[in-house]
């Protein structure tokens, strides 16, 4: 699961306190997946498609399964000061600056989830062994 932040053509005459469209995504695709690890930064410019999935209680958001994505037009590369995506062992971390919690995947994109801060990350790679055994990786 990953989300989506919307921007309008015109955010810049948009006030700063304008809030962010987000739209939850899953995608079953395993390119996507792959593409989003390692090849989306953000400000890139993408067209998504899919299926917009209607929640079942009403008032939860809405959720787009991607079928497809697409990079139109890609930002500048940001200062590895400010994220990196770092690898332990069949596990990909991203260290992010504004923040102490660590997203966790597999190497092939499967998320393990977030650990609270980088001392975390073993202990939540190790409950993930137990629990999956591997097989995921």
């Amino acid at each position: 699961m990953f989300d989506l932040t919307v921007c309008p053509v015109d955010a810049d005459t948009l006030p700063e306190e304008a809030p962010d469209t987000v739209v939850s995504c899953t995608s079953m695709v395993a390119g996507i997946v792959h593409e989003l690890l390692t090849g989306i930064q953000p400000g890139d410019l993408l067209r998504v498609t899919g299926d917009l999935v209607q929640p079942q209680t009403p008032g939860a958001p809405a959720r787009l399964t991607v079928d497809v994505l697409q990079v139109l037009e890609t930002a500048l590369v940001p200062a590895l000061r400010e994220m990196v995506i770092d690898r332990f062992g069949d596990y990909c971390v991203i260290f992010d600056a504004d923040t102490d919690a660590v997203p966790v995947f597999t190497a092939r994109g499967t998320w393990v989830g977030l650990a609270d801060n980088p001392d975390a990350i073993t202990t939540l790679i190790d409950i993930h062994e137990r629990v999956h055994g591997g097989d995921d990786r």
